[in-house]
């Protein structure tokens, strides 16, 4: 990220003022600066002096053309995505650019919706490699990152894993509940590691309907399949020289897992519908709440990935095991959202802190998050009082058996009112996220935590609907709940 501007860069180069129109108007109001380049001489200018984040760049240009500009602003920094702008003709080269680590292409004319999504992907991936994630020596307060923090044993085990491993070009397993942290594990890993200036990529299998996560993945060959109207490269391929991190790996179907083992042992692997054996060098991180020992004796798992996967393992501690540690990262994240929400926070009432303490967590570091954002919303005055806390932290009962109910309109308009006078720049967001996650509570306790029929009622896919209740804090126990109203 440049030092010089706390929002994210993204560059346009391309010949067409329109282009540059375009994208000011796409991404009108947002918390992003456009910069722009028509030649390929003041891209690659801007990109040394300014360091975007991301690039969308078009191929042809007034003073070159074909692959040498997105090659110089490659080997500027290979860690910015570039996403490329190609005409019809100019898919080959595109593919080509993609193999030798380009982000995505799109063609012309292009589509808002779809330059959004992919506009916004890059931004992350950029983020989850430039961000830093420190380790306690680095003296994480002082960093503008993400920090591992804590000193209990088995944070202090943590650490010393990360650093055993980080050097050596090995696959890693992350071990752990949900909410404790893994990407960050996973990041940390990266960024200590020789590969920290190549591109770092985190898929989560549960995200990816089952019949694209191969494509995904390992690409696939034009007419592959219904649908596959071109050649696709996938990120194996795309991130030659790097690292991947895999969440939710136990969601791998036995194909797919067939074709990691593969990989893991040979760095090779084809396309979907390909004959042509691809060879890539990426390091391999996984992930997984699952308990991957137990499938692989009901063949859920393959024993063969397991043992290549679990090479070297590292287990994240659940939150409630974490002692004073919970204190610390109180105070870490009250400090990070009040800048964050605009709020001025002096003090936490030791009532308040002693709830917050004693409340077991079972969301891990996630809920905690979800929590405090939620408490400082509802704070009025200075000091962080028992009453702004959630009543299920409150009452200590992370049981989930009190509902807080469907959105009333009264609620509605609470909510509404309490984000204005917070100063809230994204109110759209996030009614549109609080309804979701009642839509969602409310159809998962119809059919009593069946994900499968719920996603049938939504008219989802399940990894779809996974991943919504993962991103909006729902959790399945005894009953349903939110980290907003029972826990994460």
């Amino acid at each position: 990220m440049s030092t010089s501007s706390s929002l994210p860069r993204l560059l346009i180069v391309d010949d067409e003022a329109s282009i540059h129109h375009a994208f000011q108007r796409a991404f009108r109001g947002q918390d992003l600066e456009i910069l722009t380049a028509m030649t390929a001489g003041t891209a690659e200018q801007i990109t040394r002096e300014q360091q975007p984040d991301a690039i969308v760049l078009d191929l042809h240009l007034p003073d070159a053309t074909g692959l040498s500009t997105f090659q110089k602003l490659r080997s500027i920094d290979e860690r910015i995505p570039i996403i490329l702008i190609t005409g019809h003709g100019t898919t080959d080269l595109a593919i080509e650019a993609i193999k030798q680590g380009a982000f995505e292409y799109l063609l012309k004319p292009l589509e808002l919706p779809q330059l959004r999504e992919l506009i916004e992907t890059a931004l992350q991936s950029s983020r989850l490699m430039r961000r830093p994630a420190a380790l306690p020596e680095e003296a994480p307060a002082q960093l503008p990152g993400d920090q591992l923090i804590g000193s209990c044993s088995a944070m202090q085990d943590l650490y010393k894993g990360i650093g055993r491993v980080a050097a050596q070009d090995v696959t890693v397993l992350l071990l752990g509940e949900s909410g404790t942290g893994k990407e960050l594990v996973a990041r940390a890993i990266y960024q200590h590691s020789h590969r920290a200036s190549k591109p770092f990529l985190a898929i989560n299998c549960a995200a990816i309907p089952e019949q694209l996560l191969e494509s995904e993945l390992f690409g696939h060959e034009k007419g592959a399949f219904t649908g596959a109207d071109r050649k696709r490269i996938g990120k194996f391929e795309q991130c030659h020289g790097g690292t991947i991190f895999l969440d939710e790996v136990g969601e791998l179907t036995p194909l797919t897992q067939a074709k990691i083992l593969r990989l893991i042992q040979e760095q090779q692997f084809e396309r979907v519908g390909g004959s042509e054996t691809i060879r890539t060098d990426v390091r391999l991180i996984a992930a997984t709440n699952a308990q991957l020992e137990l499938m692989t004796d009901t063949g859920r798992f393959r024993k063969d990935l397991f043992f290549r996967l679990n090479v070297y393992s590292l287990r994240l501690p659940p939150l409630r095991d974490r002692g004073d540690d919970v204190s610390s990262l109180i105070q870490h994240f009250v400090r990070r959202f009040s800048v964050e929400l605009g709020k001025t926070v002096r003090d936490i009432a030791p009532e308040a802190m002693q709830a917050l303490q004693q409340y077991r967590w079972p969301g891990n570091i996630r809920e905690l998050q979800s929590v405090l954002k939620q408490s400082l919303l509802q704070m009025q005055g200075a000091v962080l009082l028992p009453g702004h806390l959630p009543l299920h932290v409150q009452k200590n009962d992370d049981s989930g058996a009190e509902s807080g109910g469907p959105v009333s309109e009264v609620a509605l308009d609470v909510f509404v009112q309490k984000a204005i006078e917070s100063g809230a720049e994204n109110l759209y967001a996030m009614t549109l996220e609080l309804m979701e996650r009642e839509l969602l509570m409310k159809v998962l306790k119809h059919t009593a935590g069946n994900q499968v029929q719920a996603a049938r009622i939504l008219g989802i896919t399940r990894g779809s609907l996974r991943t919504k209740i993962r991103s909006l804090g729902i959790s399945i126990g005894r009953s349903v709940w939110s980290d907003d109203e029972q826990a994460d």
